[in-house]
Formats: structure tokens, sequence, C-alpha cells
């Protein structure tokens, strides 16, 4: 069992025990354990620099190419000579990058709004935001769905009604779990509050993703003019573009993520010295944690941002699939598979690596498999699968992509209805990646606070003890809940091989 201390008992703090069954968690009284804050730091040395030079080289020669593209139509149609190279693919125009230039501008401007204003609401609106991105979220897409059909978007149609079907079903799959996942993010936006200069490390590095897109929307701004609409020669178009949105995806997650491990690592020294104001907190944290995050880590941020996202999104969908598929046994057997095989990936690619690579400075694969086994031998892993907080701050993520793709989709309605898609699909990606760098604080806040626990319950007691004992309990409901379904399957199987054939 698991036993919590009362709120009221401050002097059995020094003695808490949590013991879990099954899972092999067994925990030693505050007195013996050894705090994070104790242990040996790794030496910084530079981590993953190979992909710290990819990313590098990537940002440099992108750059060049998206110069190029952007003045060769700037003021004047073709001004490098260059579609002759490309008159084979495209029946290029006579459109100016300046024609379109302005839509991304306005993207920019409303995806930083919206990223400021949760910011702003950050301590006083923060749950009432995220509630409404969970539940409007499915309508925006069902409304844009009927919107693209009617402007004979056939193909979009389909996929944001795709889209708005699998939002519905995970919330469903998931509405059991959003009251804890609530109560998560509301400590962890108090967390945050308390810390202004993260929330101002953010404001910093969303200024510095808008220098950079005002660099790709001047090439992808070229790129639009050059192409035919919705011909079939547009093809090599809608493939550069596809793949500046890999690029700048890219560089947006590689800025989210170093915001990330620059929280995290404030956060976790905020619990783990029981505050900002404690004697014991190091001189210049957030110096120390942005020096880290941009010179011998930020090879770990590169390498880790390009595949952490792609299979956490999976993982969720698997995870919400899984959970609602019955007793089809063929279906679920195939579902087991793919099940089992993310999990490994989530082994070397989880978000927990961000807080190993802040206070440690480990490589990134190292980070994220010490986290895993962290979990694992906790049993904290089971509390981790059960919270879905991250899911719902991608899904405020992708209403502010959605609301920034619609306003510079409307723009481009009225002035080149043939450009809409284009423009209102790369539009979207600017303000999820710009309302992202707003929301990835609260995030870390999260991580940070899960790899405490794990690493010392004592740690999350002493900062909120109501919180402790709510987080305590449901670790060991859900480790319950694991003991019957295995042992439920135990059962069947011995029932199974005692049937005759």
């Amino acid at each position: 069992m698991s036993h919590s201390p009362s709120p009221s008992s401050d002097t059995d703090s020094s003695s808490i025990t949590t013991v879990e069954q099954d899972g092999g968690r067994i925990r030693q009284n505050g007195s013996q354990s050894q705090s994070p804050g104790m242990v040996p730091e790794y030496s910084r040395h530079w981590r993953d620099v190979f992909w710290l030079g990819i990313f590098i080289i990537h940002l440099i020669s992108l750059g060049a190419i998206l110069g190029v593209l952007g003045i060769n139509r700037f003021q004047k149609a073709d001004r490098l000579d260059i579609d002759r190279f490309t008159t084979k693919w495209v029946k290029n125009k006579k459109h100016l990058t300046e024609t379109y230039w302005p839509f991304y501008a306005a993207a920019a401007g409303v995806g930083t709004f919206l990223g400021g204003i949760w910011l702003s609401l950050l301590g006083s609106k923060a749950n009432q935001m995220m509630k409404i991105s969970v539940h409007i979220l499915t309508t925006y897409l069902a409304v844009i769905s009927v919107f693209c059909f009617w402007g004979h978007q056939i193909l979009w149609g389909v996929v944001f009604a795709i889209g708005a079907t699998l939002q519905l079903l995970y919330v469903i799959s998931v509405i059991e779990r959003l009251p804890f996942t609530m109560l998560v993010l509301q400590k962890a936006v108090k967390l945050v509050w308390n810390l202004p200069e993260v929330m101002r490390v953010s404001y910093a590095f969303m200024c510095i993703m808008l220098l950079w897109m005002v660099i790709w929307s001047f090439g992808a701004a070229g790129i639009v003019a050059a192409s035919m609409g919705d011909s079939v020669d547009d093809s090599l178009c809608w493939w550069l573009l596809v793949a500046l949105s890999v690029s700048l995806f890219w560089t947006g997650a590689v800025l989210c993520n170093t915001v990330h491990v620059i929280a995290s690592g404030m956060v976790f020294l905020v619990l783990i010295h029981g505050g900002r104001e404690a004697a014991t907190m190091p001189s210049k944290p957030l110096v120390k944690s942005l020096r880290h995050a941009v010179t011998t880590s930020f090879g770990s941020i590169c390498y880790g941002s390009l595949f952490t996202a792609a299979i956490r999104m999976l993982r969720w969908e698997i995870r919400g699939l899984r959970s609602k598929i019955g007793s089809n046994e063929c279906l679920l057997c195939c579902v087991d598979f793919l099940f089992h095989l993310v999990e490994t990936l989530v082994r070397f690619f989880n978000k927990y690596a961000y807080v190993q690579i802040a206070v440690y400075g480990k490589s990134f694969n190292h980070s994220a498999r010490d986290a895993w086994e962290l979990f694992q031998s906790t049993g904290v892993e089971a509390l981790v699968a059960y919270d879905c907080s991250g899911a719902v701050l991608l899904m405020g993520t992708i209403l502010g992509g959605l609301i920034t793709g619609t306003c510079s989709g409307l723009w481009a309605w009225n002035k080149d209805r043939d450009r809409v898609v284009m423009v209102g699909f790369t539009a979207m990606l600017m303000g999820m990646i710009l309302v992202g760098l707003a929301m990835v604080v609260v995030e870390s806040a999260v991580t940070s606070i899960y790899i405490c626990y794990a690493e010392d319950p004592l740690l999350i007691h002493r900062w909120d003890a109501d919180f402790f004992n709510q987080i305590s309990e449901m670790l060991h409901q859900r480790l319950q809940h694991r003991s019957s379904t295995a042992r439920d399957v135990r059962f069947n199987e011995r029932v199974q091989e005692a049937v005759p054939i």
C-alpha cells in the first residue's frame, strides 16, 4: 500500500515512505534518501556535436536558399534569371514576393499576439484557456473542414475532417483523465508564475523566432509567387513548401526545447532548494541554465527536436485507440505491436530527457534512457502514462496555429483565392510555433515535477503538501489498476490453457 502523510503532520515529513505493490517502488525515509541536488553533476562537455553541426549547416544553407528565392521575385519577376531552370516543372507567373509577404507578416503578428496573451494570462486564466483548447479544437477543425469543402478544396476538407474525428475520439478516450491533468497543469502554472524571468526568456525566444520567420517567410512568399495555384504544375512548389515547413518545424522545435531546458533547469533548482529565495540557491541560476542550453547542451536539443514531437503524438493516439478497442483480438494484437514499438522509441526519445540535460548536461539518448528507467524503477511511469498534460498543451498550440492560419487564409481569399491553401498551411505552422514557445514553459514545469517526484517525493511534499497527497493517491490508484489488470490477464491465460481444444 502507499501510505501518504497527513497534511497536518509536519513532524512526520522526514519519515515519509512510499511503497508500491507489484511495481517495485520502495523509497527509504526522507532522512536516508539522497537529494537530487546532492547527486554529482556530469561534466559539462559538448554533447551530440554532430547534430549541432547539422543544424547550423541547415540554417546557413537554408537561409541562403530562402534569400535567393525571395529576391528572385522582389519588385521584379525573375530578377536573378533562375526561372529558366524550373520551366520544365512550373509555369511561372509574374507575381512578386511582396504580394504575399504581408500575409506572413499578418501570421507572425497574430501568432505573437496569441502567444503573448497566453503568457500574460498564465497566472489568472490559464486553466480556463486549456479547457477551451480541449473543447473548442474539435469544433474548429470541423468548421474549417466544411469551409474547405465549400471552397472545393476536397483533399484539405478530408484532412481536417479526419483531424476533427481523431481529436474527438482522443478526447473521449481520455475524458476521465482530464481532472487529474488539469490539477497537474494548475500546479505547473503556479510554479512558473512565480518565476517571471522564465517567462521573459520565452518572450525573448519568440522575438528570435520572429527574426528567423522574416527570412523564412520571404523565401516562402517567393515560392508562392512563382506557383500556378491549383494546377498540376504546382507540385514542385508544394514540395518546396513542404521542405521549408519541415525545416521551420525543426527550427521551432529547437527553440521551444531550448526554452524547455532553461525553464526545466530553473524549476528543478527551485524544487530542490525549497524556493527561489532559499539561501542554498546558486547565484544567477537563469544565466547558467541559458549558457548551458545554448552551448554544451545545444547539440542534444537539436538531436531530440527531430524525433520527440512526432513520437509523442503517435504514442498519444495509440494509447487512446488501445483503450477503446474492446474485445477485438485481431485489432488489439496489431495495436499492441505498434504500442510496444512506440514504447521502445519513447525510451530513447522523450520530453523528460530535457530535464536531465538541463540538470546534468548528459547527451540526449543518455538523458532519455535515464529518465525512463527512473520512471520504470520507481513506478512513476504509471502516473506519467495516465497524465495527458502534454496533449492538452498541444491542443492549445494547434488551436493557436489554426486561428493564425485562418486569419492569413481569409486575407489571401480576398486577394488571390488560388493561394489560400498554400498561405493558410504555412501560416498555421508559423502560428503553432509562436504559440508553442509560450506554452512550453508550463510543460517544462510539468516534466520537472515528475522527475523530482521520482527522484525524491519529499521535494514535492516540501513544495506543496496537498498536491503531494493528491499525486501519491493517484499513483497508488494507477498501480492498483495495473496490478488488477495484470492479474486478470494471467487468470484468462490460465483458463484458456485449461480449456481443451
